[in-house]
């Protein structure tokens, strides 16, 4: 995957940019699936703790792969107030099981109360209060079904290394903020948070054990199947 300019010739072939959504149609797409009351009651949360939560388009996305997969047991990276969270929730099987890791306590008593909201019981749920890249490497290698990463942008190479090792043959990486405020895709932007990632993207895009697609949805979500 690279970022650089493209070779020699190629504008002579249609690119997919002349195919992007026009605002107006992002807009629609992001707002197409209404969101459910106790989702946005997390959204409000999340900004007066200043959290800055996954679109609606994307929590909704969340929701169909973790159904798609009949997610089971879930890793999230950033528990944020609960939107997230929520989102898996309403894909995950029944009896489903969600880790999640942050280091603000504050957060994750938000996120409690948004699951205890609509009926999640307690052992449906793991808050770990603590630094991902402490608590990660004491989790079960293979055993889980997706992984979201959702936590500090200058981390998420370590993050995604972690998570290849979690996730189970057929299991899902998904990485929010993938475009990081259109900020990936402008070469001239070298700020740190903006160059981890964009060597985040690259490193998915070479590992053999992952195949992925790079998905125009809220601030950008990588999603990769684990082989």
């Amino acid at each position: 995957m690279s970022f650089s300019e493209p070779p020699t010739g190629a504008a002579s072939t249609p690119t997919s940019a002349s195919a992007a959504p026009k605002p107006a149609s992002w807009v629609f797409a992001e707002d197409f699936a209404p969101e459910p009351p106790a989702a946005a009651q997390a959204r409000l949360a999340a900004a007066e703790v200043g959290v800055e939560p996954i679109s609606r388009g994307a929590a909704r996305l969340l929701g169909v792969l973790a159904k798609a997969i009949n997610a089971k047991a879930v890793v999230e990276i950033g528990s944020g107030t609960g939107v997230s969270g929520l989102a898996l929730f309403s894909g995950m099987a029944p009896d489903g099981i969600l880790t999640s890791v942050d280091v603000e306590g504050e957060h994750q008593s938000r996120a409690r109360q948004a699951f205890k909201s609509v009926g999640i019981a307690d052992r449906r749920f793991r808050l770990i209060q603590g630094d991902a890249l402490t608590v990660l490497p004491k989790l079960s290698d293979g055993a889980y079904d997706l992984v979201l990463v959702d936590a500090d942008k200058l981390e998420y190479g370590e993050y995604v290394d972690q998570a290849v090792r979690l996730l189970r043959s057929g299991g899902l990486l998904v990485i929010d903020n993938a475009l990081w405020h259109d900020l990936v895709a402008d070469p001239r932007n070298e700020e740190d948070a903006t160059i981890v990632i964009r060597e985040t993207l690259e490193g998915v895009g070479e590992n053999e054990n992952l195949f992925s697609a790079l998905l125009p949805v809220g601030d950008g979500l990588l999603v990769a199947v684990r082989s």
